[in-house]
Order: C-alpha cells, then structure tokens, then sequence
C-alpha cells in the first residue's frame, strides 16, 4: 500500500468492538485520503483517518444513502488521484461485496488492496462464549446468509437443516419463522438456537432458547437486526461455561 494515489483498500472493520480491528486496517486509515463506510462500522473507528474525507455509503432500515452502482462509480471517481479505503463491518468478503467493487476498480485503472477483518460469524458467537465448533458437538459450521440477492431465504439453509453441523446465519432475522420451519421439519424442534443482536458492542442483545421456542425469546428480548442466528448444540457450551465459572466461585468463596 506505499502507492497511495490511485489506490482502492477494502478494509474489514471487525464485528463491532472498536477494539477488534487489526492494526493493518489502522495503518491502512491512517493513510486515506476518502473512507467510504457502512452503517455496521463503528464511528469510533473513523478517528484513525483524521485527514480524510468520510462519506457514508451504508443503509440504515432499508434506507440507501448510496446504491451499490453510485458507490462503485465513487470509488473509481475519487480513486483516480487518491486512496480511498472502502471501509466495511466484519471481513468484506463474507457477504461484504468487498470482492465486487474491488473488480469495478481494477477494470477502472485502479490499483487495489484487500485487508481481512475479524468475520462476526465467529467472533461474535464467541463473544458469547459459543464456539461454531466444539469435539463431541460439531466437527464443521455452515455460514449462511438468510437472505439472498433475489430477498428470499437460501437454499443452503435447508441443506444445513439437514446436517450435524452449527449453522450461523446472516442477515436472517425477517426469515426466522421459515428458518424454525425448516428445522422443525427435519426433526430438530429441541435444537438450542441463539440470537444476537449488535454482537460485541456496548448495547449487545441476546436470546437463548430452542427451534420451538426462539420467537416467544425473540418477542420477549425484542431482538431485531442486526442480529447473528446460531444453531446447533455447541449453544449449550455457553451455558455449561456460565455454570462451572459459578461453582468455581462458590467454592472459591467457601474456601476463603
């Protein structure tokens, strides 16, 4: 990235927590002339990029400030003579369209970079103590968005309904009585589920229950996106946790 004008960086601005953005993506802040953010990326994050012009590209309940053509024809347009960084909750390529609009900008001239983020398909389960895998519960996990291009629910899902394995959905949360309808089909009414909402940041929201019983949790918590869906019985490991941390306590307690 020492060629800075010019230059598009797509960077993955972690789950929430401002804390778990790597210091690649920092540096690569620190170096922007324009950062074009989403509405998942944590303002405090935009302080690295003291000298740069911010523009909010993200949507906020359906609402666009850009559609996806106006931020690529952005990109190319303030790329010509700047570095621009493309700044996106999560990793952008895990549903980011990180991978799309760094395509537009090389076909454009522009050189182009990619730094990972932290995927809030792990981290944020593991914020809550919930692994997607554990031995003995789930040898794989499937991650899934719950809802496609077309704004239907994935096939996929009812293909890891299907399977032993944790499935983490994305985006999923106006799909959640057809997501519970698919589980119940395959017999798995009883299988723990989890949601939640603004994984890793300071307002973080969370539901615990089974396929037959997440919507009363859900109506009960209120729980709406953003929101992570994890299925699978490695949710039970976040409980199990919870009770061995208490009776190392009250044991601790008792021995002064």
């Amino acid at each position: 990235m020492s060629n800075s004008k010019g230059l598009l960086t797509v960077i993955g601005a972690g789950p929430g927590d401002p804390d778990l953005i790597t210091l690649k993506a920092i540096k690569a802040l620190q170096t922007a002339d324009v950062v074009l953010y989403d509405a998942l990326v944590n303002p405090e994050l935009l302080q690295y990029a003291e000298q740069a012009e911010l523009i909010f590209v993200g949507k906020r309940k359906g609402c666009y400030a850009y559609q996806q053509e106006q931020i690529n024809e952005l990109i190319v347009q303030r790329g010509q003579s700047q570095h621009v960084v493309r700044l996106k909750g999560g990793d952008p390529f895990i549903f980011g369209r990180g991978a799309e609009e760094m395509e537009f900008a090389a076909k454009h001239g522009l050189n182009v970079a990619m730094v990972p983020g932290i995927s809030s398909s792990v981290a944020v389960p593991a914020s809550q103590n919930i692994p997607v895998t554990k031995r003995g519960a789930a040898e794989s996990f499937w991650v899934i968005t719950g809802t496609t291009k077309e704004h239907k629910l994935s096939s996929d899902v009812a293909l890891a309904a299907k399977s032993n394995a944790t499935v983490v959905i994305l985006m999923g949360m106006s799909k959640l009585s057809a997501i519970v309808a698919l589980f119940e089909k395959e017999g798995k009414s009883e299988t723990p589920i989890a949601i939640i909402q603004n994984g890793t940041r300071e307002d973080e929201k969370i539901g615990i229950a089974t396929i037959s019983t997440i919507k009363k949790e859900v109506e009960k918590q209120q729980l709406t996106n953003p929101a992570i869906i994890i299925i699978g019985e490695v949710v039970k490991h976040r409980e199990a946790l919870s009770s061995a941390i208490n009776t190392y306590k009250q044991v601790d307690e008792v021995n002064g």
